[in-house]
């Protein structure tokens, strides 16, 4: 049986600072966070607004990592995307919640179900949870995501925007 879904680093950030981290919940009621992206949120100090989300939200669920691999090892990606891959590794079916492309390229060599942050939007729109995923995007942009035009109107086009 799947495990919840594990996520990285960076969806985490940009979801939080761009106020759409429920959309999360949209995927699972609850949402792995491995100690290493845990531990990389933190190092932003306690009031950065991700590490605050992180130690105030009960459905953000800290996680150890068993020992990584030497599959993933191989792809040489930080710790909390390894760390991310990792849980997916170890229960097969288990998705990822990742941007980085190697670590997306990584996550489908091993047969890992990936979804990165653009997904989660797009699957907000899809189940009615979001109006319209453009203005979402627009403000994940406007927080730090990169996103080139040509992507995101090829995502949209998807949802019927």
């Amino acid at each position: 049986m799947a495990e919840l879904p594990a996520i990285n680093t960076s969806p985490l950030i940009f979801l939080t600072k761009g106020s759409c981290l429920d959309l999360l919940q949209i995927i699972s009621p609850s949402i792995i966070v491995p100690q290493a992206v845990a531990t990389e949120i933190q190092a932003y100090g306690e009031t950065d607004v991700t590490a605050v989300a992180l130690k105030n939200t009960d459905w953000l669920v800290v996680r150890d990592t068993p020992t990584i691999p030497t599959v993933i090892q191989s792809w040489d990606l930080g710790p909390g995307e390894s760390a991310v891959l990792t849980l997916g590794y170890a229960k097969p079916g288990t998705e990822v919640i990742l941007d980085d492309l190697a670590a997306r390229r990584c996550a489908t060599a091993l047969g890992i179900p990936v979804r990165g942050t653009l997904g989660i939007v797009l699957t907000a729109k899809q189940r009615g949870v979001i109006p319209a995923a453009r203005p979402v995007l627009e403000q994940l942009r406007l927080c730090g995501m990169y996103l080139s035009d040509r992507v995101m109107n090829q995502a949209l086009a998807l949802v019927g925007e």
